[in-house]
């Protein structure tokens, strides 16, 4: 897989601790960094993802949606005895 360069500015704080990383793993900071950002974007990814997926559904007229003051009734109603069911999405 070939790389591209970026630059990235970073607090002397963060810097600090990262090259007190390396220097513990015996990895280089940019190996570090990569590393890091690899992990952020596939945890993050799948967000992105469904919120596409979602705004497709909206703009397809195909969504349904809650009355968000029926919501906020229906939750305030949790865990007491008089629980209420959800409300419709329509």
């Amino acid at each position: 897989m070939t790389s591209k360069t970026v630059s990235i500015r970073l607090s002397p704080e963060t810097l600090e601790r990262l090259e007190a990383m390396a220097e513990v793993t015996g990895r280089p900071r940019a190996w570090l960094m990569a590393h890091a950002i690899e992990r952020y974007v596939a945890a993050e990814a799948w967000q992105v993802e469904a919120i596409q997926k979602a705004v497709k559904r909206l703009e397809s007229g195909e969504a349904k949606f809650a009355d968000h003051e029926e919501v906020e009734v229906w939750l305030e109603t949790w865990g007491t005895v008089r629980e209420a069911g959800p409300p419709v999405c329509e």
